[in-house]
């Protein structure tokens, strides 16, 4: 937030990658621990809404949000207050069990997506006359996270279902994008998955009006 303040976009955009690594990684630090409780669940979700709430709004607001007024200021809490009900949701309709699925596109999942957005303008001076495209994505994420539209959750991966070559080969192929080009790799792995709910929602709706009109 500070990196976002001070104008070192690409500082602030990297830090919130970062926090998404040590997201994924907490959980699994309580359970090889055994130190999970009520309170770190709770203490975990606060740490989110700060991390991929607040940060990435004030993130939006300072990069792009300023030059466009009230507009900017509507859609940088409204990436905030949607993200809160995101994880208030997920807090209230999930048990200790993980879930096999997302509803609605996790909080930070939109926050790396708009982190990555931000490094990719800053690293390309041709676009910057499209920087507002960030703001649109950041309306069109806050949406999603309130949307009921499933995306998969990879916390609970059947590992003895996999063909375990395939799986090699994919990790493989994606680590050396993202070693080689590691903002557009990220920008391509995001991109899919955002696209993947309503794709996957769009088939199914469309599935069921050919059973519809077979009726």
């Amino acid at each position: 937030m500070v990196s976002a303040i001070e104008g070192a976009y690409e500082l602030a955009a990297w830090l919130v990658v970062l926090a998404l690594i040590f997201d994924a990684l907490d959980g699994r630090v309580a359970r090889l621990t055994n130190t999970c409780s009520r309170f770190g669940v709770e203490f975990d979700s606060l740490a989110d809404i700060v991390s991929f709430g607040v940060a990435p709004a004030l993130l939006i607001y300072m990069y792009i949000g300023h030059d466009y007024g009230r507009i900017g200021i509507v859609v940088s809490a409204m990436f905030v207050v949607l993200g809160a009900i995101r994880l208030a949701r997920f807090n209230v309709t999930t048990s200790q069990v993980e879930p096999s699925v997302f509803i609605g596109v996790p909080i930070p999942t939109a926050a790396v997506f708009i982190s990555v957005l931000v490094l990719i303008f800053e690293d390309y001076a041709g676009i910057h006359e499209y920087q507002y495209l960030v703001l649109i994505a950041a309306a069109l994420l806050a949406l999603l996270m309130v949307s009921n539209i499933r995306y998969p959750s990879f916390k609970k991966l059947d590992l003895q279902s996999l063909h375990y070559m395939r799986l090699f080969v994919t990790l493989l192929i994606l680590a050396s994008v993202i070693v080689v080009y590691p903002k557009e790799g990220f920008a391509l792995i995001f991109t899919l998955y955002i696209l993947y709910g309503p794709l996957q929602a769009l088939l199914h709706l469309i599935r069921r009006y050919k059973l519809f009109k077979k009726r």
